[in-house]
């Protein structure tokens, strides 16, 4: 048996043990079981030999559970994951128990399991493989935050206070794993956002329908204002400045975009499309566009039959997925004083959070250690970069006080279906994974 069918037989054979974990229901959104999936953790920690555990909660929030462990070396990892999960609503749309993981084949499907927890599981199977074959190649410390489901909210004044707890060499950050195409993706990096409510009042209540001939609709009113915002021919922002200080690529970047798997038809298909794409080059938007979307729209009677009214407010949600050199609380004041300037002054709108852009230099020899790693495990030809994910996360605020570049390697598959009914992870990848895991922080500690 070569040693990657070991460490692929031993990840299999080991996964019972940490099961568990994906069985805690740590809804941030709803508060529950995360004080139970905190101490869950720092058990585990605890079992596999870390130097020092602990659950920090001096800046408030959830707690972020700190782990480290000290080997013979002179490098440190870094890792970074999170322990909260999306509700499992709609809960009739499972075809399994969301917080029971239920395997089907090669599939493993519950809540988290994709986001975050399966990845998180793995981790800690490479770390026993390590502790029972010889001890760890590096040190290593871990940083998981139960906030990341509802926009990481202390995590950067986590990072801030415990900076030098912290430091490190690089940083292994959660996500990434095999796209459409089945390439294993090493992603560097996030795009921002800035996520905010808009909203309009027009009357004290709802007015009969018939008043229409002379009275303002506050459905009507916000819709007008969302117009003014974008082209609806060319889907470019009307924002004055919206695109003004976006960093320039670098070769190496442009060069790692073009090669960037994208099949559009595979993708129109898996997702259900069903209008044409709003730009001509999807693969440089993903990673250096920004963008502005509305979330969701509430305004009036929306139950069945007829009530006929003038709806007295409207509100939609939205965010703004931004790039470097863009700044949230910059975005946000743009677009207010762009409603003020188009005659929307009496168009709320209402901060919610802000994250920074971040992309770590394709060309850092960490980077391209991960890269080397990956064509060893997974075939060159199976491997690439993404510069940065179109989602987002809070990875600049660790790059900024740790100067850190970050990495994100895993076991996610296209199909994950992360946040949605049925979200799974396959255990192929969750057994190359954890064998990917520990060559790479063999690597690393060269």
């Amino acid at each position: 048996m070569s040693r990657q069918d070991e460490i692929e037989q031993f990840a299999e054979d080991y996964f019972p043990q940490v099961t568990d974990y994906q069985r805690i229901p740590s809804v941030s959104a709803e508060g529950t079981g995360i004080k139970e999936t905190a101490a869950w953790l720092q058990r585990a920690f605890s079992d596999l030999g870390a130097e020092t555990v602990t659950a920090w909660d001096d800046q408030g929030g959830n707690p972020v559970v700190f782990a480290e462990f000290k080997w013979a070396s002179d490098k440190t990892v870094l890792f970074y994951n999170h322990y909260d999960v999306q509700p499992p609503a709609p809960l009739d749309e499972w075809n399994t128990e969301p917080f029971e993981p239920t395997r089907k084949g090669d599939q493993v499907f519950g809540r988290g399991i994709s986001d975050d927890k399966g990845e998180l599981m793995s981790r800690l199977t490479a770390l026993r493989y390590m502790k029972d074959h010889g001890g760890f190649p590096v040190n290593m410390k871990f940083m998981v935050e139960g906030e990341e489901e509802i926009g990481s909210i202390h995590v950067a004044k986590y990072v801030h206070a415990h900076a030098a707890e912290l430091t490190a060499d690089v940083c292994i950050w959660e996500g990434g794993g095999k796209n459409e195409l089945e390439r294993f993706t090493i992603n560097l990096g996030v795009k921002g956002i800035v996520s905010f409510d808009m909203a309009v009042k027009t009357a004290d209540y709802d007015l009969h329908s018939s008043m229409g001939a002379y009275a303002d609709n506050a459905a009507w009113r916000l819709v007008e204002a969302m117009n003014s915002l974008r082209d609806p021919q060319t889907k470019r922002v009307l924002v004055d400045g919206f695109y003004d200080g976006i960093e320039e690529l670098s070769a190496e970047t442009k060069q790692a975009i073009e090669a960037m798997d994208f099949d559009a038809d595979t993708i129109k298909t898996a997702k259900g499309l069903k209008r044409p794409f709003i730009t001509a080059d999807p693969k440089m938007a993903l990673v250096n566009a920004p963008t502005m979307t509305i979330n969701g729209l509430t305004s009036g009677y929306e139950g069945e039959g007829v009530k006929t009214i003038i709806p007295k407010y409207a509100r939609a949600k939205f965010d703004c997925r931004l790039v470097p050199g863009q700044d949230p609380q910059d975005i946000f004041a743009k677009i207010r004083k762009q409603l003020d300037k188009n005659g929307y002054e009496d168009v709320e709108l209402h901060f919610i959070l802000g994250e920074d852009a971040y992309r770590s230099d394709i060309s850092d020899a960490y980077v391209q250690a991960a890269k080397g790693v990956a064509d060893e495990v997974y075939g060159a030809e199976h491997t690439g970069f993404e510069p940065n994910s179109a989602g987002s996360g809070p990875e600049a605020q660790f790059a900024e006080d740790l100067h850190v570049p970050i990495i994100s390697v895993g076991i996610g598959w296209s199909g994950a279906g992360a946040h949605a009914p049925n979200e799974s992870i396959r255990m192929s990848d969750y057994r190359q994974g954890t064998y990917y895991m520990v060559r790479l922080l063999e690597e690393f500690g060269k």
